[in-house]
């Protein structure tokens, strides 16, 4: 049986999924017992826990096979990370009194940067589990194509989306969520020794103009990319209720600049099987969905 935190999104819920698919045992983790059900209806041994308490959180990694680790994303962090470094703590705390025989850390490209930015949260969870007992292998994704899902509106009704990333034509490393999910239930299932890194982008580097297009497709549309100019980044993230959207600032500047990426820009990667066409198509196809 395998833990697996953050069960009810994406990347945990495909990563579930594939485990599911090959007859593995699941314990679900969740915050809610009510998001729990469909999973216990499953067959998953589902526990209430948290990345705020240790006590939970280690009982719901003990006695299993192996564990997925995800720190929950915080878009908006207050100076110095301190939710994140607390939330890092209570989960180096449940894996080293659980010690689970292996973990698969979810990380991201740029975990590796030293330039202040909105990844720093990542690099502070790699350094705090790197002295570990146990195996790890911190799966660093590249950016996900899902973060495409704010445009569908714009590009719907205007045939416009806005990025902040640029130049429009220049590709950067892309995923998607269900190939993170269903890298980590691989890298689970292996067997290795000590800490590794694998990193994993897509078989394609991705574009605002190519996202455009894949929306284009998708709508049955024109759709164009049009940048958002970096001298309004922060007053329109501050518009969108951030307090504090230096980091964010920050990191977009790491992947235009180029200091966010890769080593070797992406040679070693694992590679995932999703294009950007189908999970536009896919997020646009979930959002016409009747609820």
């Amino acid at each position: 049986m395998f833990a697996i935190t953050a069960i009810t999104g994406r990347v945990g819920g495909a990563l579930a999924e594939t485990l599911l698919s090959t007859g593995q045992g699941v314990r679900a983790v969740v915050r809610d017992e009510k998001k729990g059900a469909p999973w216990a209806a499953r067959g998953c041994d589902v526990v209430i826990a948290d990345m705020e308490d240790a006590g939970p959180l280690t009982k719901a990694l003990t006695g299993v096979e192996g564990a997925f680790i995800l720190l929950p994303p915080l878009f908006d962090p207050s100076p110095g990370f301190p939710e994140t470094r607390a939330m890092i703590a209570v989960i180096r705390e449940a894996l080293e009194k659980a010690a689970p025989p292996k973990a698969v850390v979810l990380s991201t490209v740029g975990a590796d940067a030293m330039q202040p930015n909105l990844l720093n949260g990542l690099r502070f969870l790699e350094e705090a589990l790197a002295s570990l007992p146990m195996p790890l292998t911190f799966l660093r994704a590249a950016w996900f194509m899902e973060n495409a899902e704010w445009d569908i509106a714009s590009a719907r009704d205007e045939g416009v989306i806005r990025s902040c990333l640029q130049p429009l034509d220049r590709p950067i490393a892309m995923i998607a969520t269900a190939d993170v999910g269903r890298t980590a239930a691989e890298l689970l299932l292996e067997d290795w020794n000590d800490k590794r890194v694998v990193e994993l982008q897509a078989e394609e580097r991705v574009s605002p103009n190519r996202i455009a297009a894949a929306f284009g497709k998708a709508l049955g549309r024109e759709v164009k990319a049009e940048v958002v100019a970096r001298d309004t980044w922060e007053a329109t993230f501050r518009a969108h209720g951030m307090n504090n959207p230096v980091p964010r600032m920050q990191m977009l500047d790491g992947f235009n600049e180029g200091w966010i990426d890769f080593r070797d820009r992406g040679a070693h990667v694992r590679k995932g099987r999703v294009g950007i066409d189908e999970a536009v198509a896919s997020l646009v196809a979930r959002k016409d969905k009747p609820a």
